[in-house]
């Protein structure tokens, strides 16, 4: 699986003030640390404000210390371009939607710059409502794709992971769609903002949902992820070095429902949070302790 690390990311209270004041040691020291996974994601989020500069000068400050792959992260097309200008290898550009302005703006450079692209699955009306709403945007994607010379095969769909302690229905649509993207879509790749499941979870509790989340999704073929670099723990199950845990946990969505009293405390704690993310147990801060 492709790793994509979220750690340099503007709203960091220390990479933040770095970016800002162009400070480089900060963010080459983060960038020298990602060491486990494969691109690094540079988030500098809007920039309106001399983004382009910021952009920039963020990917050659990373570029001076690591040769991984570069993920530029920004809704300012113009910062988005000047980055792509300096990126020495084959960069991801996250994301373009589906919304007319963002698609107009980023198909282009995804085809001049030979980049590859995050196709968020964020239509004209907003946030899709269901698993076959997802479905239309993917067929609209890939054909506004081809329409601008841009192989599938460079189309990453992010299917948009909601918290599943605000709405499991949206939670369990993007699993279901999951479960089609390949046969809807066999050439696309997939990806997914994994640690946005665990958005509003106490601190402590959030590596149990992210974990859990990627082994399910792993079941439907995910491609990458977009994850905590320094979760030593999931980026082990990301590299195959996890199989009797990522067996329970398919098992345990398959319907099984093993003895809790046989498990190890780690295997209890996979197997409740598989029950959270499924809807079939409601999430409250306490469902490890349930």
């Amino acid at each position: 699986m492709i790793l994509i690390g979220e750690n340099l990311n503007i709203m960091s209270q220390t990479i933040g003030p770095a970016m800002r004041e162009r400070n480089p040691k900060p963010v080459q020291e983060m960038a020298k640390a990602e060491t486990d996974i494969d691109y690094i994601d540079l988030n500098i989020g809007p920039a309106r404000k001399a983004g382009d500069e910021m952009m920039e000068w963020v990917v050659k400050t990373v570029q001076g210390v690591t040769d991984k792959s570069l993920s530029l992260d920004t809704t300012n097309p113009v910062a988005m371009e000047a980055g792509l200008k300096v990126c020495k290898s084959k960069a991801l550009i996250n994301s373009v939607s589906l919304q007319p302005g963002r698609l107009e703006q980023g198909l282009p450079l995804v085809k001049k710059y030979n980049a590859s692209m995050v196709g968020l699955l964020w239509g004209a009306e907003g946030m899709p409502r269901d698993a076959a709403e997802r479905g239309v945007l993917v067929a609209d994607f890939m054909y506004r794709a081809d329409e601008a010379g841009i192989p599938q095969g460079d189309i990453w769909i992010d299917p948009i992971l909601t918290p599943v302690s605000v709405e499991i229905n949206q939670v369990k649509s993007c699993f279901e769609f999951m479960s089609m993207l390949n046969d809807i879509a066999p050439e696309c790749k997939s990806t997914i903002g994994l640690s946005n499941i665990s958005n509003g979870t106490p601190t402590h509790l959030r590596p149990y949902l992210n974990r859990t989340c990627l082994i399910m999704l792993m079941r439907y073929g995910l491609y990458s992820a977009i994850v905590d670099a320094f979760d030593a723990e999931l980026i082990s199950i990301a590299r195959g070095r996890k199989p009797e845990i990522v067996e329970l946990v398919h098992r345990v969505m398959d319907g099984e429902k093993p003895d809790m009293a046989s498990l190890s405390e780690e295997e209890a704690k996979y197997v409740k949070t598989v029950r959270v993310i499924t809807g079939e147990n409601l999430y409250s801060h306490l469902w490890l302790e349930v």
